[in-house]
């Protein structure tokens, strides 16, 4: 097995550890919330995020992903303290405008009193990033997985548990508010305590230049990112509900929240090995339908789960008062499985060193996003915003088609991208064929439904990917092997 293939493998084997226990038991905390708490209560969340959230994005400035892209050789010591300072007094900066601006705005827009506290200890995130953001650039660079998913997981457990405690005793919407924080404060001794890493006082006007010119690009493409990815959120605030607003950020969370956290996962592993690959098309190639395929393989399932069984489930599970979220549900579940042919060509476009070409595909995505959003949003309220986010997810792949055969030198065609997913898609067409008739016309329990219907899934995907999947078993039977 190859040095790269080992890391690749590796990582994602902790990244997906990391990504289990997160999402299982980020799910459960989910769903006790939605039991305990309300849906205005989530959408007045929702909404401070709106804003908090926008200046989260421009208080990254890229930092970490310059750190990441540069190769070893031209990364010095003084890169690392010129970027913790630079992001320490920017952080600063940001939150003292949140606080005394972005609260009082919020406030006003949405007309609710209560966001003029919730914004300023939200905001409380600001301040905290940018001190994880060097030990996290350093931990990728050497692609020890298994340290950032112990501290990540460790983090989540801790401020997880203490958010149920605080939702049992009354602390209301505020429960919500540590939740979006709480992990990145617990998170932040044990960054220290793993990479040894201190901040000196040392900045250099040359090495601040060296890593902002990266990441300026990034910034821009996050921000644009932001808007796109929150115009339905701050249209639905405003003209529809906050209970509205809850019932999709639910919604939202089941669907592209929990996609968004995959692709990070390998993300984190192929941003630095793409960037290791730059000067190779063809292993970037391999390696990027791979990444493809196997997020598919993954996703698929879940998202096709909530197509079959989001009505019974979240009446049952969740409650009727997360009724109308079943719609939006159903509907953005589709728009993740259309995303999944796009799902990571902006890692791979900046790790072979054009964040340029990354922030002009989404400035060319936010002209054609917004009015749809827009649109669906007044139009239709939150059913409309879900059909306008498919909309857009059809666009994106057109878009990222159009990039991979005329403005990269990684030539991908469209029967390539749909041989990248084919196994995933006639796996979930199986298993939802069968499920969809037992439960509707044999008037099977849902819940014997749902098993049947990750087996019948499982069961497919090792009866089309057999000779691949026992591979890498055997590949990762090797590595603990070597190991011991």
């Amino acid at each position: 097995m190859s040095k790269l293939k080992k890391q690749a493998l590796t990582g994602v084997i902790w990244n997906g550890i990391q990504l289990v226990i997160n999402q299982s038991f980020g799910f459960i905390i989910k769903l006790v919330l939605a039991k305990l708490l309300f849906p205005e209560q989530f959408g007045l969340v929702g909404m401070a995020t709106v804003f908090t959230g926008f200046v989260q994005v421009f208080n990254d400035l890229g930092i970490g992903a310059a750190l990441i892209q540069r190769k070893d050789e031209d990364l010095k010591p003084v890169h690392y303290h010129t970027a913790f300072w630079t992001g320490v007094g920017w952080s600063i900066l940001m939150y003292l405008i949140m606080a005394f601006v972005v609260g009082p705005l919020a406030t006003q827009f949405y007309d609710e009193p209560l966001l003029e506290k919730l914004v300023p200890v939200l905001g409380l995130g600001v301040l905290f990033s940018p001190v994880n953001l060097i030990h996290k650039a350093q931990l990728t660079k050497k692609m020890n997985f298994k340290r950032m998913a112990f501290i990540e997981n460790t983090a989540t457990i801790i401020s997880g548990t203490l958010a149920l405690l605080l939702a049992y005793l009354g602390a209301g919407v505020w429960t919500l508010v540590f939740n979006a924080i709480a992990t990145m404060v617990f998170a932040m001794p044990l960054y220290f305590i793993s990479t040894k890493w201190l901040p000196k006082l040392i900045y250099d006007k040359t090495a601040f230049k060296d890593v902002f010119g990266f990441g300026i690009f990034t910034t821009g493409t996050n921000i644009v990112n932001y808007l796109i990815s929150n115009v339905d959120y701050l249209l639905i605030g405003k003209f529809v509900s906050s209970s509205a607003l809850g019932a999709y950020t639910f919604a939202f969370v089941l669907t592209n929240t929990f996609r968004g956290r995959l692709m990070a996962v390998m993300n984190r592993v192929f941003y630095p090995l793409y960037s290791k690959m730059q000067d190779n098309p063809d292993t970037l190639k391999k390696y990027y339908l791979k990444v493809v395929n196997y997020n598919s393989v993954v996703i698929f399932p879940i998202m096709v789960f909530f197509i079959l069984l989001a009505d019974p489930v979240i009446v049952r599970v969740f409650g009727e008062k997360w009724i109308d979220s079943i719609s939006p549900l159903q509907i953005l579940s589709a728009s993740v499985m259309v995303h999944m042919m796009v799902n990571s060509n902006t890692s791979l476009i900046r790790g072979i060193g054009r964040p340029d070409l990354e922030f002009k595909i989404q400035l060319v995505k936010a002209i054609i996003f917004v009015p749809v959003l827009i649109l669906g949003v007044l139009k239709f309220g939150i059913v409309g915003a879900a059909y306008a986010t498919l909309i857009n997810k059809v666009m994106a792949v057109i878009i990222a088609q159009y990039t991979f055969n005329n403005l990269l030198k990684i030539k991908i065609s469209t029967l390539e991208f749909l041989k990248a997913v084919k196994e995933p898609w006639i796996a979930s067409f199986i298993s939802f064929t069968i499920c969809y008739s037992l439960l509707h016309f044999m008037g099977l329990n849902y819940i014997v439904t749902s098993i049947l219907f990750f087996i019948l899934y499982g069961l497919s995907i090792w009866w089309l990917m057999k000779a691949e999947l026992a591979s890498i078993i055997k590949e990762l039977k090797q590595l603990k092997t070597k190991k011991i």
